[in-house]
């Protein structure tokens, strides 16, 4: 069986500069990459969109390369949005790859290499979209262990904590209004938006 080649590496770019700069940049499937402007959202990059239709131009969306399989259409998003870095970080891109509030705290001692914290907060992003479909999924509830177990996301560190990482993601999600923990229980149901 051979791999899906079907993804795609995009970028959302502002025609009102010369040449057309990048602001956001994505990998998907299909329509994904015009799924943006027909949903704006309230994120940084809805609003650079909205800003674009204001001024009475098209945001240009360009496909920058085809037939990926999921995994090389990650690197090259990863690599990609670590080159053009993210508005939060003095760059060009609004991708939200940072959670506000989280990372803030710098440890002098530790260097991080260029591109590494981006390449993070894309897996990151990842690992709470596969809780949320775990949640959707099952509409009477996860729990964590559930969580941790029915995703491959336990650890066989020594420690005698093996479920930490979707303890984390359970409590971003809870603190981003996407769960909710049942009364009572250790259960976590996805919010209705």
């Amino acid at each position: 069986m051979s791999e899906d080649s079907s993804f795609y590496v995009y970028a959302l770019k502002d025609p009102r500069n010369s040449p057309a700069a990048p602001f956001y940049i994505g990998k998907g499937t299909g329509t994904r990459s015009h799924d943006h402007l027909a949903r704006v959202d309230d994120s940084l990059k809805g609003q650079r969109i909205l800003d674009i239709r204001d001024s009475g131009m098209d945001v240009l969306v360009t496909r920058l390369v085809d037939q990926l399989t999921e995994i090389q259409a990650l690197r090259l998003e990863a690599e990609l949005i670590a080159a053009f870095g993210t508005v939060a970080t003095g760059g060009l891109l609004t991708n939200a790859v940072m959670p506000s509030g989280l990372g803030a705290k710098q440890r002098t001692a530790v260097t991080v290499p260029s591109g590494a914290k981006e390449k993070a907060q894309i897996g990151l992003s990842l690992l709470k979209d596969a809780v949320m479909e775990l949640a959707q999924a099952n509409p009477q509830g996860i729990t964590n262990s559930e969580t941790a177990s029915l995703l491959g996301l336990r650890s066989d560190y020594g420690g005698g904590s093996k479920d930490y990482l979707s303890y984390s993601l359970i409590g971003l999600l809870m603190r981003e209004g996407k769960l909710k923990r049942l009364p009572s229980s250790k259960k976590h149901v996805a919010q209705v938006r």
